[in-house]
């Protein structure tokens, strides 16, 4: 198990900020503020508005997470292991650069509308990230009786 949590010390802060958002947002139809521990969102659904996230004023992003796992796990430097980084939102985008500069891996954005992404490949929804899951489920299990390469796999589950 791996337990580092550099943002530790902000979480009363953030709780805080989290009451203070909710009490703001109480009147405004469709708002939602989602507490993801570390960070909070505040969801605009129904106001035409985008979300906006409030972070800790730390070096530490989804980026530097990656590195620390795969470092963590000894994985750094091996071969054998290809990370997977499934993502939709604009703080997923440090762990597609971090695959990216470590040149393995598949960082796949899921939107349904084409934009500026430091992904390589795309999905449109969960739909299609439940199908590709369940394909790669498969061809891992298949692997043995088949000797087809995983950047194969890809070009064919993935536009």
């Amino acid at each position: 198990m791996v337990n580092f949590c550099p943002a530790q010390d902000f979480l009363p802060r953030i709780q805080t900020i989290k009451v203070m958002l909710q009490e703001v947002t109480r009147g405004i139809k469709g708002a939602m503020v989602k507490d993801n521990k570390f960070c909070l969102s505040v969801h605009f659904r129904c106001v035409n508005e985008d979300v906006m996230e409030i972070r800790p004023n730390i070096n530490w992003d989804k980026g530097l997470a990656l590195q620390y796992l795969l470092d963590t796990l000894g994985f750094e430097n091996s071969s054998e292991v290809l990370p997977i980084y499934i993502g939709d939102d604009k703080t997923d985008e440090d762990a597609f650069k971090m695959i990216k500069s470590i040149g393995r891996g598949f960082p796949i954005v899921v939107s349904s509308t084409p934009k500026e992404t430091e992904a390589l490949y795309s999905l449109r929804d969960t739909i299609e990230v439940m199908s590709f899951l369940i394909r790669l489920a498969k061809w891992k299990k298949d692997c043995g009786h088949k000797k087809t390469s995983l950047f194969g796999m890809f070009r064919r589950l993935i536009r």
